[in-house]
């Protein structure tokens, strides 16, 4: 029987996770056709859950049709735009699908979204989210009362290792791994030396969890710069920006740069995981330059 997720994150092994989005609309091949160049090279596949706050086909579908074909997803979970009901039904749903793995994050406000006049819920933030879990994983619902079955989650959250100042986003941390959360993964590394410092902060966790490194394999330039000015916590050095500008060739100049990445993290961290944005077909270079046979 092919081993899931969460029996390779308990037996310590090297993890690599890739992701998806969902698209906007109802067909999910060309999900499906982009996610097939790493069939059997990763452990798992994240599906968000509306990025961006752009509306799309929601992750739980998504998540029950990548297992239907013989992924292992990891299914988001954002706290914008549900209450606690909605969000305690939604786990129970899709538990009773057979999606064991939950990603759970506080989401993009609506402004940033395609829709900037939603209202956002916000009842839960991650935390808050990541009690629901642990309390749902123990029978028992958010008021109390018992479940008539209990959902048996893996559960992960996000941590940002290039904030600043950066003491508050390790207080949180430990207030996630407090309400059970067993595997985290980061935002995209490319500061080395930084990331060195966040782990150096985070020694005292390293036994408790998991922790994967993310990489965003880049398209170009001018996507380095637009990452730098408009997502907190990311750091692209100016040589990393000039090598993309000089490059004949921007997705091998952007798969040896993540596969260097790789390379300086791999020490550091339980695994990697790869957000490429609608471009697997990267990731599936990166592991090739990276020793990661096919």
């Amino acid at each position: 029987m092919k081993k899931r997720f969460k029996d390779k994150l308990k037996e310590g092994k090297f993890l690599l996770t890739t992701e998806i989005g969902p698209p906007k609309g109802v067909s999910l091949d060309p999900v499906f056709e982009e996610v097939e160049c790493v069939r059997g090279r990763v452990d798992a596949v994240n599906v968000t859950d509306q990025q961006g706050a752009i509306m799309k086909l929601g992750s739980i579908a998504a998540s029950r049709a990548l297992l239907e074909r013989g992924f292992d997803p990891i299914c988001q979970m954002t706290c914008r735009d549900r209450n606690r009901i909605a969000l305690q039904s939604d786990l129970l749903s899709a538990s009773a699908l057979g999606i064991e793995n939950i990603l759970v994050m506080t989401g993009d406000h609506p402004l940033l979204g395609d829709h900037p006049g939603a209202k956002p819920v916000y009842d839960l933030d991650s935390v808050g989210l990541l009690h629901v879990i642990k309390e749902l994983r123990n029978g028992h619902d958010l008021a109390g009362r018992e479940l008539e079955s209990r959902p048996d989650f893996c559960v992960g959250a996000v941590v940002n290792p290039g904030a600043d100042p950066l003491e508050p986003e390790i207080i949180k941390m430990e207030k996630k791994v407090s309400e059970g959360a067993q595997f985290f993964q980061t935002q995209a590394v490319f500061d080395i030396a930084g990331f060195e410092r966040f782990i150096r902060s985070i020694r005292h966790l390293r036994g408790v969890i998991r922790l994967l490194g993310g990489i965003v394999p880049l398209r170009s330039a001018k996507m380095a710069r637009y990452m730098n000015a408009n997502i907190p916590g990311v750091f692209i050095p100016d040589t990393i920006i000039e090598k993309m500008e000089k490059a004949s060739d921007a997705a091998e100049e952007a798969s040896v740069i993540a596969a260097d990445i790789l390379a300086a993290i791999r020490d550091m961290c339980d695994g990697i995981h790869f957000m490429p944005i609608r471009a697997n077909h990267l990731v599936a270079r990166i592991l090739d330059k990276s020793g990661f046979g096919a």
